[in-house]
């Protein structure tokens, strides 16, 4: 394992630089970036499903500053805007709903509540729950966008956008933005997808063979060992891997 620790320290080492978020290498976190606050950071983050050059191009269309706009100007705004499950209606109270998240105390101040209350899975919960109650508005695309509150550990999918989120929010460094100073690097879960569960898989980091919330927290556990203080730097690292179909042994 220590091999390995150091071939992924240095893949980390030579992807942490603000090249690696570019039009050659398109990634939802250079939109989020480009802005700089957590409400449009949220936005690039749940719409993060799909081919990331149709995410990037999805989000280039949306305006930050709809959230701050009267309802009937969001939905005017929104007309023939959508991605995959989201038609222009779910497009519009998504915006609809952050504002209002917004005009209630902000994403942070609202995962804090439900983080003082068990950790890291009651606040995403908590968050998730808010938004929900803050919009009556349901369909096939909203409820796909926002996802689900974590009632418990088996059965629940990995959370990959919430956790990519939660990793641009609290990590600080050439990629990450860490906005946020609720929580510390080393209490995040790792963001897993379908590249980063088959690399790991490969590389020997994880044994669960379900790409869900108890994988994600195996591999935490297993990146942790490298690294008890930041464990998910090693997250970008291994997605390029495996989105770059790079061979490690």
């Amino acid at each position: 394992m220590r091999e390995l620790q150091l071939r992924l320290d240095a893949e980390v080492a030579l992807r942490n630089c603000e090249n690696e978020l570019c039009e050659d290498k398109p990634d939802p976190l250079m939109i989020a970036r480009e802005i700089g606050d957590e409400y449009h950071a949220l936005t690039c983050a749940l719409f993060a499903y799909g081919n990331v050059r149709s995410i990037v191009a999805l989000l280039r269309s949306l305006d930050a500053q709809w959230i701050d706009a009267s309802d009937e100007e969001i939905l005017r705004a929104t007309q023939g805007h959508y991605y995959r499950f989201q038609n222009s209606e779910d497009i519009a109270q998504w915006f609809i709903t952050l504002g209002r998240l917004k005009r209630v105390g902000g994403v942070e101040e609202t995962f804090k509540q439900g983080y003082r209350n068990g950790g890291i899975l009651e606040g995403l919960s908590f968050l998730i729950e808010t938004l929900y109650d803050l919009n009556s508005y349901r369909s096939t695309g909203y409820t796909f966008l926002i996802g689900k509150p974590i009632i418990k550990i088996s059965g629940t999918s990995a959370m990959k956008r919430w956790m990519m989120y939660l990793r641009w929010m609290v990590r600080k460094d050439a990629l990450d933005m860490g906005l946020w100073k609720s929580l510390s690097p080393s209490e995040l879960i790792m963001p897993l997808d379908t590249h980063t569960f088959s690399v790991s898989k490969r590389l020997g980091l994880l044994h669960r063979n379900q790409c869900d919330l108890k994988a994600a927290l195996e591999l935490t556990e297993t990146l942790r060992s490298f690294d008890s203080v930041d464990p998910i730097k090693y997250d970008f690292a291994l997605y390029r891997l495996g989105q770059e179909h790079i061979k490690v042994r």
